[in-house]
């Protein structure tokens, strides 16, 4: 910029402050005009685009969310934010400034609106495409399909006789009346009880069936509906380790907390679904690669494993313990001692994380927890790390032990001297479809499964015991019990 357009920038930032009773206008207007200077358009360049001398006004929108997988290709949509020449009012929405303006009405969004990425005249933030995270608003994750879903999998809690008869319900319903591929596992043929049941008979022959770790299922499912508790949501996560399609999740189990949706009207809920009326909450994943020491990664690729709630690094059977290196973006930040740590999403800060010490966070807020497991330090307290960070963790080398690590409860193994685990967000979340929206299902979880601040409440002052302003001092005891 040369010192003429210099001195345009800073008195457009002075129109910012001024304005009289057009400052809305004003605002905007000055705004657009930097914008133009700082994208390197010259001043000549400028004045002709704002008098319309270059071309006519164009528009243009900014295309809905991210794909979800699936045959049927479900989406998570929003509605599309066009961009317009300001009204009079400096509303630069579709309403063209009317007084139902949505923007003027809708004081507040789920997520912090995008910042500004320019500071004053002369600063702003490098622009590397690289480095872009668009954060939709929650409450525009709709749910979407292409085409009509067609094949659904059921997952069932298993060893659980009391889910077998909604199970059987569902299979009935799904290939029946709605003509769909039902796909269950085939483990689930095995249970003595469901081979039992007189209704199951006509139906085992209509299903498909796959094998954990030797079939994959991936662009064969389009929807899936887990019958149990939290840990059908988190056995599907295991089986989709790339996209996976929306979840639908029944409370049949004993703590129900990712499982919002009673079975007692199913076929409403489930129709509502298939017809694309429903909310969704994209719970992020974390992407946990294990690195060994000795290892040659080009013959043997590294166990490398998407987790739903959280991994968790032990001391496992050593009585010493723990000593962990912590690092973040190749930055050593702490070295852990105690039993060991929790690296979870905001879905699991509500599991291990919680029992832990740590704060709950909704899963729609992206970010990475770091919470030690009975820490050797009445200082070191839970923390939260923005999603796009790396974390490494790795054995110590003057630890005593070796550690130990699991991911959402599973495939538990030893990380030696040397190893190394590297945890990142996954791009792949898991697309949970609401009963009600994101925030009425997740307070009302808090509620049911924790109790979260449910407590005796406090009586109020009895209005025949005050007067002018004062209790008596036996009554303020009375009360305050």
């Amino acid at each position: 910029m040369n010192e003429r357009e210099i001195q345009l920038a800073h008195a457009l930032i002075k129109a910012e402050t001024d304005g009289g009773s057009h400052k809305k206008a004003h605002k905007t207007h000055a705004s657009r005009l930097q914008e133009k200077i700082e994208k390197g358009m010259s001043v000549r360049q400028v004045e002709l685009s704002e008098h319309g001398q270059n071309g006519a006004v164009t528009t243009s929108t900014t295309a809905p969310g991210a794909v979800i997988g699936g045959p049927a290709a479900a989406t998570v949509t929003g509605p599309a934010v066009p961009t317009v020449p300001p009204a009079a009012n400096g509303c630069v929405c579709v309403c063209g400034g009317g007084d139902n303006c949505e923007q003027q009405r809708r004081t507040r969004s789920l997520n912090a609106p995008s910042p500004i990425q320019q500071f004053g005249p002369c600063g702003r933030i490098m622009k590397n495409s690289a480095m872009v995270m668009t954060i939709q608003d929650p409450a525009s994750q709709r749910l979407t399909w292409y085409k009509a879903p067609m094949a659904v999998l059921v997952i069932k809690k298993v060893r659980d006789a009391s889910v077998l008869a909604p199970f059987i319900q569902l299979v009935s319903w799904l290939t029946n009346e709605k003509k769909m591929i039902v796909f269950v596992e085939h483990s689930v043929l095995d249970d003595p009880l469901l081979a039992g049941a007189p209704a199951w008979a006509s139906l085992e022959s209509k299903v498909q069936t796959f094998t954990d770790g030797k079939d994959d299922l991936t662009d064969k499912i389009d929807f899936i509906v887990c019958l149990g508790g939290d840990g059908t949501l988190l056995y599907a996560s295991s089986l989709f380790q790339q996209s996976v399609p929306p979840v639908m999740a029944f409370h049949l189990g004993s703590l129900g907390f990712l499982t919002p949706f009673k079975f007692d009207n199913f076929q409403e809920q489930v129709n509502a679904v298939l017809e694309g009326h429903a909310a969704l909450t994209l719970r992020s994943r974390l992407r946990c690669i294990v690195l060994r020491k000795d290892s040659d990664t080009k013959q043997k690729p590294p166990t490398n494993l998407l987790v739903l709630n959280e991994v968790v690094v032990d001391r496992g059977p050593s009585p010493y313990l723990s000593n962990i290196d912590l690092y973040l973006d190749g930055k050593k930040i702490t070295s852990v001692q105690g039993d060991g740590l929790i690296v979870s999403t905001p879905t699991g800060s509500t599991a291990y994380a919680v029992a832990a010490g740590a704060s709950m966070i909704h899963p729609s807020v992206p970010a990475i927890m770091v919470t030690p497991i009975c820490p050797h330090s009445l200082s070191f307290r839970p923390i939260v790390v923005p999603a796009g960070v790396e974390l490494k963790i790795a054995v110590s080398p003057d630890s005593r032990n070796t550690a130990w690590v699991s991911f959402d409860g599973r495939s538990r193994q030893e990380l030696k001297h040397g190893d190394s685990l590297r945890v990142t967000t996954s791009i792949y979340p898991i697309p949970s479809i609401c009963a009600s929206d994101q925030i009425a299902d997740w307070f009302e979880s808090l509620d049911e499964c924790l109790r979260w601040n449910d407590r005796k409440k406090q009586r109020q002052f009895d209005p025949a015991d005050i007067a002018d302003g004062f209790v008596a001092p036996h009554k303020m005891e009375e009360t305050s019990d």
